[in-house]
């Protein structure tokens, strides 16, 4: 072979070698496409949310938990051996408004029978503190308006509407439910439907 020969073939002997090692590459990344592109595997499903739970006449509540004022979680069981009235309510409910005085007097002349209201704001705390320092409203207020899902459905306002009131017996379960307002009438009827009820609801 001649010099002029020999310097062709050194001359492509580094080409050859970059020719095949792309070829090799590009066959394994087709290689690659072919198995995970063309293939794709959807995602899984997102999985169902659980449904909701409401309580009906009869189930437990003890456990139920929304936040005081304060931002202090509070359990519904703080008033186990009490005859529980909650007042589902906000500022701008105008029948809420009028029901609210009357909640508090019956609280204060009722106290001693064992009675316990309870109201749960469906907004945000900072809202109601003037309005319940101007009504002298000094039975305990949770705060709901941030729960999810909404108290209000959970203890079967399937209207949606306010305000709506529950009576839960000494032992916790939930006795009766009441969308609009509650007149003294109410309240005693409650009073004593729930001590009726005592020997019953253990």
């Amino acid at each position: 072979m001649t010099s002029s020969g020999n310097a062709r073939h050194r001359g492509t002997g580094p080409l050859r070698t970059v020719v095949i090692v792309v070829l090799a590459c590009v066959g394994a990344a087709g290689g690659w496409w072919l198995q995970n592109g063309a293939t794709s595997v959807p995602p899984a499903p997102p999985s169902a949310q659980p449904e909701a739970q409401v309580y009906k006449q009869g189930a437990r509540v003890g456990g139920y938990t929304l936040p005081d004022l304060a931002g202090r979680p509070t359990r519904l069981a703080r008033w186990q051996g009490k005859v529980l009235l909650l007042n589902f309510w906000a500022t701008w409910c105008g029948p809420c408004r009028s029901e609210m005085p009357m909640l508090a007097r019956m609280q204060r002349v009722h106290a001693g029978d064992g009675l316990q209201i309870v109201g749960i704001a469906m907004e945000q705390a900072q809202a109601t503190k003037p309005f319940l320092d101007a009504l002298r409203i000094d039975y305990p207020i949770l705060v709901g308006i941030n729960a999810d899902p909404m108290p209000t459905t959970t203890f079967g306002d399937t209207a949606g509407a306010l305000p709506y009131s529950v009576l839960v017996s000494r032992s916790g379960r939930v006795l009766a439910t009441h969308l609009g307002v509650l007149d003294p009438a109410n309240v005693t009827a409650w009073l004593a439907r729930a001590g009726q009820g005592a020997s019953d609801d253990r």
